[in-house]
This record gives structure tokens, sequence and C-alpha cells, in this order.
């Protein structure tokens, strides 16, 4: 039996002003470990996929409570698309264009460790600043109220009798959402490999959910709160998610766990926030200072609580050490399952 459990969470950033340090972000000559003014321009958030998935609503959320909790210091922020590769893509142009620049932050997560490993990246998140993880949030299988599959064991016999009958989609190729596909499988004793290359790799969660409902194909995995406007409708069923117990997918009664439904798996999606290599140390001090009043507001809390994501908040060097741990064990996952 296979288990696996991968938790995280989000970002920090926040407001560093002393009346003895006035010097803003980017001032050479600031003194090390001075305070500085931050923000002190506008604040821009990338998310590195399209629109309607985790990255993206991550990165929305996190605007809208900076604004809302007042952790602008008059200055606003704004949240651009970038698209493709696993977030890779974005994750370059973070690296190599925006050295430096304190005022350039990214959305990352779990998605992203695996796409730096299937997509043979030659930038990790090793060159970045991290500032924090934010968020983990259970993954949901899900798919059309007039499927056939009721439940995931039948789901689950089929692609154990043929590998190549369900065609599967979700976010980007070997993230979160295929590497729950090749564990599956390999939990419940199927060929895990030809599983998951059965899997539609789609940029974001907007795209995953048209997949579905045009029948390219037949089975979607996600976060759990992409699909809860579609499953509360009546559109689509959950079969299962992820957590350790059943929980809620947006009928407001609990979905089994794939754990519950026989099969040892866990599988929890991390969201985080890291800066541009290249910042100085009192500038990534400013940007954690603020993640850090924001994670503490009455805004994100709330957000926390309406998205049903979990709290997984790390910061600093903590982060740091835990990004690291995660590309190693994504790694030895993808290599398992026949992606890496």
């Amino acid at each position: 039996m296979l288990r696996r459990t991968l938790v995280a969470a989000l970002p920090a950033l926040l407001l560093a002003t002393t009346a003895c340090a006035e010097q803003s972000v980017g001032d050479p000559n600031a003194p090390a470990g001075s305070a500085v003014a931050y923000p002190s321009k506008t604040l821009q958030i990338m998310a590195p996929a399209g629109a309607g998935g985790g990255w993206d609503t991550t990165a929305r959320t996190l605007q809208q409570a900076l604004q809302g909790a007042g952790l602008l210091g008059g200055q606003s922020a704004e949240v651009r698309n970038v698209t493709g590769a696993a977030g890779t893509i974005g994750l370059a142009e973070l690296v190599t264009s925006h050295k430096g620049d304190a005022h350039q932050l990214m959305v990352t997560g779990l998605v992203m460790v695996g796409g730096v490993v299937t997509n043979k990246s030659p930038v990790d998140l090793s060159q970045t600043t991290p500032i924090a993880t934010l968020t983990a949030e259970s993954e949901v299988i899900v798919v059309k109220s007039d499927s056939k599959y009721q439940t995931l064991k039948q789901l689950v016999d089929d692609i154990k009798a043929d590998p190549t009958s369900v065609k599967w989609g979700g976010g980007s190729a070997g993230g979160t959402d295929q590497i729950l596909v090749g564990l599956l499988a390999k939990a419940a004793g199927a060929d895990a490999s030809t599983v998951a290359k059965q899997y539609i790799a789609y940029s974001g969660g907007g795209e995953t959910k048209a997949g579905l409902l045009s029948g390219d194909i037949s089975v979607a995995v996600s976060g759990t709160s992409e699909f809860a406007d579609l499953v509360k409708a009546g559109t689509v069923r959950a079969l299962a998610v992820s957590s350790a117990t059943g929980g809620d997918a947006g009928l407001g009664t609990p979905t089994p766990s794939i754990k519950e439904s026989g099969y040892d798996l866990e599988l929890m999606n991390w969201r985080g926030l890291v800066a541009p290599p290249g910042i100085s140390d009192a500038e990534k001090a400013a940007v954690i200072a603020m993640v850090d009043k924001l994670h503490a507001s009455a805004q994100w809390q709330q957000a926390l609580t309406d998205k049903k994501w979990t709290d997984f908040y790390r910061t600093g060097g903590e982060a740091t050490t835990f990004f690291a741990d995660e590309h190693t064990r994504i790694k030895a996952v993808l290599t398992e399952i026949g992606l890496g």
C-alpha cells in the first residue's frame, strides 16, 4: 500500500518602516539589515498559469486581501498571468528578468516543483528568494453528472482492467493533478505509468472545466475549491477527495476521501510565494513583514474559510527548507510513477 502526504502553505509580504530609517526599497546605499519602506510602488503579483486555476485564485485573493487590510501603504497591487509549462515559463521570467526587484512577486506551489522536473527546466525555486508557504488544499476527482461512475471504486476497477480506458485531465503536466492520478493507479495496483499517460494537461482550472464538460476528458482532477461551484450546481459529481478524511467538495456534506474509499493515499496541494533573486536582506524582511500582517488579517483568515484552504504558513528559513525538501520528494515520486 502506498501513502503520500504532501502539505504546504502560503507566502508572506509585509510593511516595515521606522522613523530612523527612511530608505526606500532598492536603495543601494541602505545599510544591510536596515528597515525599508515597502511597498514603495505598484506591487506586481504573477500567477504563472491561466485564469481560473489555483495560482490565479491565490494571486487575486492576495491582491484583494492586501487592499482590504490596508497593507499597501497607498500603493496598488496588480495580478498578471504568465502561462505555460507548469509555471516554469513564469519562473524563468521572474529569475532572469526581474532580478533585484522586490516588487515582483510570484505565486508558486507543488505543481511548479513537479513542472521543473518533467520539463527539465534549467531554472528552479532554489534560484528565487523564498518568502512563504501559504495554503494547502485537498484535490478532488470529479466526473460529469451523467457519467457511469458513481463511486471511485467503479472508476478504479476500469483502469485496472484497461489502463487506457479513461481520459483524465487537470493542470500542468507533472503537477499535483497528474501526480494524484499516477499515485492512485499505483495504490490500486494498476499500471501507473500507462494510466498517468492518459492525462491531458490544461493551463488553468477554467480550461479543465471546459474539457470535462465538452467530453474531451471523462475524469477531471483539481483543487477542491476549483470545482465546488459545479459540484454544488449538480453539473459534476465528486467521487473522492485526497485529504486523509472526507471533506466538503461543494454539496455541504462530506465527499469520501480516497483513503476512505479503500486506497492508502493522501495528497495535499500547497501554494506559496517567492520573490526574485538579488533582493537585499532588508527588502526580504519587509516583504515577509507585510505577508505576516496579511496572514494575521481578518481578510485573509476569511478567505481561508471561504475557499476551504488549510492554513499552512511558513516563512524565511523554514520556507526555504520546505521548498528544497519538496523538490527532492516530488522528483522521487515522479520517477516512481514513470513521469520523472
